[in-house]
């Protein structure tokens, strides 16, 4: 097997990048400017067919990628007040439909071609977003004349995005296209105190551990990076990264990390990665062995209740059978209480269901009922296919009774869950989550699921412990 990708690049998509939009402040990113020069210049001289664009910032469908399918991909910077910066190229049709054609033959990475009739029913422009047109502009004028694709992330784990490069690398092979692929992305949102997304310690620390592993190429590392790092970081590039390293599967890399800074708070990272000879083996079964490793480890040291939820789940989503109560249950799950199911993939929530009073005649009973609903049953996500099962993992909170308090000083994010209610409307927040760190986002949070206004008045809150189960 040869590749076709014969090039691949990350470049960031501020449009502060640009003098038509800076107005002077691009000074003060100057090296990122001069290593996108270098990019765009290494781009034009690998002499691709194709430019296939990878952007964050385009329509992003939560269980789906997705291809733009115009027959000219137009975009320009009216936004930000440049409307004299503007791309225009022609739509490699073909490429675009081997795309979906490629990815949907995965059930964990579908690919929607954005046809009018799509972009329609979704409400969806014909224009480019920025994280295509900023990075697109250094290329163009460097002279580059061929044609584009623009692929679209989907909220998929970053396992499946990695996957996902492989149908992407099969679909260019399969047109014998000379195709660079350049990934669109910023890193951490979060550097500074007067970042766009606030200030996180841990920013700077998801950036420096990023570049770090693309200068080594280690994309095992890459997709295990722990999912707490990821939220503080607020990044924007990491599933375009995943899905690009998908691409790069089958061979050897050499990697060139150009430059990287964050003057406004925001980290900004251009680099290349040269595909050089075929591996013996695919990255990927290397991957999937380590994943399987941290499975069976996990499996093998699961509780009673998540074991009795894995096993409701994978009895129904096999048979479409739901199994009793088991008759060796200990005792303390004969008691009777609410229960929540969450279901995460690949550190990604795919699933949470419960209910925070009892509504069956045990919580063995309980924990079946809404690990079953959990898994086919939630309206954020498509039903979980036998071909996840081996990816899922899974907790149990089981929630003490619920007590009113009377001031946000009587709650704490990390011991207590929140229940807002107001009327008949109610929203509830287990506690102890990722990226909940104060009472008043956790209360907020609270509010959004229950449809209460930030501020509405006579608002009852309630709190109540858990006891997690792994």
């Amino acid at each position: 097997m040869t590749t076709s990708v014969v090039l691949c690049g990350l470049a960031p998509h501020p449009a502060i990048l640009l003098p038509e939009v800076g107005r002077g402040e691009e000074r003060k990113v100057l090296a990122t400017r001069r290593a996108m020069d270098r990019l765009a210049s290494a781009f034009i001289d690998a002499g691709p067919e194709t430019l296939l664009v990878i952007t964050p910032h385009g329509p992003v469908f939560r269980d789906a990628l997705s291809v733009r399918d115009e027959a000219e991909l137009i975009g320009d910077l009216s936004g930000f007040g440049a409307p004299e910066v503007r791309v225009r190229y022609l739509n490699d049709s073909d490429l675009a439909s081997a795309l979906v054609r490629e990815l949907s033959k995965d059930p964990s990475t579908p690919a929607v071609l954005l046809d009018r009739n799509t972009r329609s029913r979704y409400m969806i422009g014909d224009r480019l977003d920025h994280g295509v047109v900023v990075p697109v502009s250094f290329l163009a004028r460097k002279g580059f004349a061929g044609r584009m694709v623009v692929l679209n992330i989907g909220f998929l784990s970053l396992l499946d995005l990695y996957r996902a490069g492989i149908a992407v690398e099969r679909a260019c092979r399969s047109l014998g296209r000379r195709v660079a692929v350049l990934c669109s992305g910023d890193l951490s949102h979060r550097l500074t105190r007067d970042a766009p997304a606030g200030y996180s310690p841990k920013g700077e620390v998801f950036d420096r551990e990023l570049i770090n592993l693309l200068r080594d190429f280690e994309p095992s590392k890459i997709l295990t990076l722990p999912k707490d790092l990821i939220e503080e970081a607020g990044e924007c590039g990491l599933r375009p990264i995943a899905l690009m390293l998908g691409i790069l599967d089958r061979v050897e890399v050499s990697s060139q990390v150009l430059s990287y800074e964050g003057p406004f708070g925001v980290g900004y990272s251009v680099a290349l990665f040269t595909p050089k000879g075929e591996l013996k083996a695919p990255r990927l079964d290397e991957i999937n062995r380590k994943r399987q490793e941290r499975m069976n480890s996990i499996r093998s040291g699961e509780s009673y209740p998540v074991s009795l939820a894995r096993k409701a789940v994978e009895e129904y989503v096999k048979t479409g059978r739901i199994i009793g109560v088991p008759k060796d249950v200990p005792a303390e799950f004969l008691e009777r209480g609410g229960v929540f199911v969450s279901i995460h993939k690949e550190g990604d929530l795919r699933g949470c269901i419960g209910t925070t009073e009892a509504t069956t005649s045990s919580l063995a009973a309980e924990i079946i009922s809404n690990a079953v609903s959990a898994a086919a049953r939630d309206p954020r996500f498509e039903p979980v296919d036998s071909s996840e099962l081996d990816y899922l993992d899974y907790s149990v909170d089981v929630l003490s009774p619920s007590e009113p308090v009377e001031s946000l000083s009587d709650l704490d994010p990390k011991v207590y869950g929140v229940i807002c209610e107001k009327g008949r409307r109610r929203g509830l927040l287990l506690p102890d989550l990722p990226g909940v760190n104060t009472v008043e986002e956790q209360v907020s949070i609270a509010k959004r699921k229950a449809g209460i206004g930030e501020r509405e008045k006579d608002v009852r809150l309630y709190r109540f412990k858990v006891t997690r189960y792994h």
